[in-house]
């Protein structure tokens, strides 16, 4: 099974449910009584662009919106260092050829960072992307990392450096994404496993281990 097959979920179409993303805040406690794993206040959309002149305009939109709504959180005390020139939003393109739009918000206001993310989904679904849209990040980190000033160990309890939940937009499910600390592009799967039974009262998990995609390199993810 392909990247597109596994991300796009083409032999079982249904109708994409963006609300669902508002099921992380709770599905963040549960991770983090279970694991001790935290938000770290970076997320992240995968599409696949498209050339034109409509296009690069709605990147701009989404951008603009989401600085706004950044700079007025500042005003309110509510977003250290944001201002009306900070940039919460960037794009990068990946090996495979897709963009991926990532958010970056305080870690301890994950509600701000999934409705970023939710924003972000609508704006491209309404503007007749939807198509395009493939999956949303949610990284989290292991405790003593949440800042990014510290490593997790390779051993003992906390091999992963980070996890991500992964939003299948054309799925609606979510599956957990744990590369692991001491070996480049491997991942903790005994862990993932883990973490879907945990929030598995939370989230719908995605049942098909095929589409549990590894998104290396993922903004959010080992320091991206």
């Amino acid at each position: 099974m392909g990247f597109l097959d596994g991300i796009l979920g083409r032999d079982r179409p249904v109708r994409p449910d963006l609300d669902r993303l508002f099921g992380l805040p709770a599905a963040a406690l549960t991770l983090q009584a279970g694991t001790g794993f935290v938000p770290a206040g970076a997320g992240s959309v995968c599409f696949a662009a498209v050339e034109g002149g409509a296009f690069a305009r709605l990147k701009e939109e989404v951008r603009d919106l989401l600085d706004i709504e950044v700079a007025a959180a500042a005003d309110r005390g509510g977003a250290e260092g944001a201002g009306p020139g900070a940039h919460p939003v960037t794009y990068t393109s990946d090996a495979y050829g897709y963009t991926w739009l990532a958010v970056r918000r305080p870690a301890e206001d994950l509600i701000a960072l999934v409705n970023d993310l939710h924003a972000v989904n609508a704006l491209l679904e309404e503007a007749g992307f939807g198509p395009n849209l493939l999956c949303s990040l949610t990284a989290f980190r292991p405790p003593g990392t949440e800042d990014g000033r510290a490593e997790a160990p390779a051993s003992g309890p906390y091999r992963t450096r980070d996890l991500a939940l992964v939003y299948l937009y054309k799925r609606g499910t979510f599956y957990p994404f744990a590369p692991r600390a001491e070996r480049a592009e491997t991942r903790d799967n005994a862990f993932e496993l883990q973490v879907r039974g945990l929030l598995a009262g939370d989230l719908p998990m995605e049942p098909d281990l095929e589409r549990w995609f590894p998104v290396w390199g993922a903004p959010g993810l080992g320091g991206a």
